[in-house]
């Protein structure tokens, strides 16, 4: 038998290679590349799936009817450590006082509020007793329970931050509650008593004459969405008179002008030059900044303070969580809030997980549907499609938006210009700027946009669902 020594390995390290190596073939290959890439670009679904509206005249002029409606927002609130007070103005908001622009008067009334906590199961009203006092909710949680149609005891809806009833106690001083208004959480509520009320009342002759004339026009005949009635006749025989109507118009139709988003994309031009193959490097900067305007883009759409689907719901059209967490209960009281046709629910992905953990607790398995090729959850047939753009609070509170969608369904449409100069994309142009004396290329980014809901029962938003803690 023949014994080999074993080789030491200073003497393979000192031998002359026999190959080419890999560290030195490598300056010869061509490696293959990936373009860019960009963690912040998202589904963007929002924008795939809204209808787009030509806007020529880079104004959209949305024309309702004329509605009668009043006192439909929510009440201001200022604090100082733990003392709250109501913005005069915004009693405005009640009812009785929509219009009233005595500032001397509202300053009155606001000062004549009285602050008080209540903790979770306090009674702030009861059914059956007398109704004397008008409450605004600073914050909390309100359940208002009532008789049902057989008798039973049913919850006839929640109020929140800014929310307020019993303005009807400013014009009938003798009526009774007709439900009982029960503190769900910790609250902070400011209330007005009916004496405090006349005491004011009494001395201010504007404030009177403002009263009486919304009693009298209390005989006005609305529908159920506060516009005037169209008078009809149905069922008639023979000739009867039949009644004359005319459809009137709000005379001050809102107008959404076209936002814009815009940068300056600047490119050497050493770079531009010399350094654009394999990929053309302003090509592929042009293409990064254009994703990230369009992300700008739909954060606008949902959060601008004008025009963002958030700030645009009507207050009707808001509803919170029964329980905390959204649950199939909370989507379905979307769905009768945009029972006409309903296109989407939009939700932060955080909130869709949230509302999986609770259907599977209910043993419910939501089913799914194909949308432009990809399989999404959905609830009740509607989609649901997830948004990074809603914004999710320090604690770990979201919403859910849920739209009826195009013109022709009186929905949210998205607005936009096509035909620009130098158009890129639909709605977005970019344009030269010229190259300064740094030998720098400039190019002027520009996306321009927005978003209008024609009816307010287009959308829906439910408020405050918990999503949950991290971890």
């Amino acid at each position: 038998m023949t014994v080999t020594d074993p080789v030491d390995s200073a003497d393979v390290e000192d031998q002359e290679p026999s190959s080419l190596g890999r560290a030195a073939a490598r300056q010869l290959a061509t490696t293959t590349k990936s373009v860019p890439q960009m963690q912040s670009i998202s589904s963007r679904w929002l924008l795939k799936v809204l209808p787009w509206v030509e806007v020529s005249a880079g104004t959209y002029r949305v024309n309702r009817r004329l509605s009668y409606t009043v006192g439909d927002g929510r009440v201001t609130f200022v604090t100082s450590g733990s003392e709250c007070r109501v913005i005069p103005p915004e009693l405005g908001e009640l009812a009785p006082l929509r219009g009233f622009d005595d500032e001397a008067v509202l300053e009155e009334l606001a000062g004549r509020f009285q602050q008080r906590e209540y903790q979770p199961g306090d009674v702030l009203a009861e059914f059956g007793s007398p109704a004397d006092q008008v409450f605004l909710v600073a914050h909390g949680k309100i359940t208002k329970a009532g008789v049902g149609h057989f008798g039973d005891q049913t919850v006839l809806g929640t109020l929140l931050d800014g929310s307020y009833f019993g303005e009807n106690v400013l014009t009938t001083p003798d009526g009774i509650w007709e439900f009982t208004a029960k503190a769900v959480t910790s609250a902070t509520v400011l209330t007005l008593s009916r004496q405090e009320f006349e005491g004011v009342l009494n001395r201010s002759e504007t404030l009177r004459a403002h009263l009486d004339a919304f009693v009298a026009s209390g005989d006005t005949a609305r529908n159920e969405h506060g516009e005037a009635e169209i008078a009809l006749a149905a069922g008639h025989d023979g000739e009867p008179r039949l009644p004359g109507t005319f459809v009137d118009y709000d005379t001050s139709p809102r107008e959404y002008e076209l936002s814009v988003a815009q940068t300056v994309l600047r490119v050497h031009s050493r770079v531009a030059d010399l350094y654009s193959e394999p990929m053309n490097q302003t090509e592929q900067q042009l293409r990064l900044t254009v994703e990230a305007l369009r992300e700008r883009q739909e954060h606008e759409l949902v959060n601008n303070p004008d025009f963002g689907l958030l700030n645009n719901a009507d207050f009707d059209q808001r509803v919170p969580t029964r329980t905390g967490p959204p649950t199939p209960d909370d989507f379905d009281e979307l769905l009768s809030l945009v029972w006409k046709d309903p296109a989407f629910f939009l939700a932060h992905p955080k909130t869709i997980a949230a509302f999986g953990r609770e259907c599977s607790k209910a043993g419910i398995y939501p089913g799914s549907v194909d949308l432009g090729g990809h399989q999404v959850p959905s609830w009740r047939g509607v989609p649901i499609l997830p948004c990074n753009k809603i914004p999710v609070t320090e604690t770990r509170t979201s919403s859910v938006l849920l739209m009826r969608t195009g013109e022709e369904s009186q929905g949210v449409v998205g607005l936009h210009q096509t035909g620009l100069p130098d158009e890129y994309q639909p709605g977005l142009n970019v344009r030269f700027m010229g190259i300064n004396e740094q030998a720098i290329l400039s190019y002027l980014v520009s996306a321009y946009y927005s978003a209008a809901v024609l009816v307010p029962d287009a959308l829906a938003v439910l408020e405050a669902a918990e999503i949950g803690r991290e971890g």
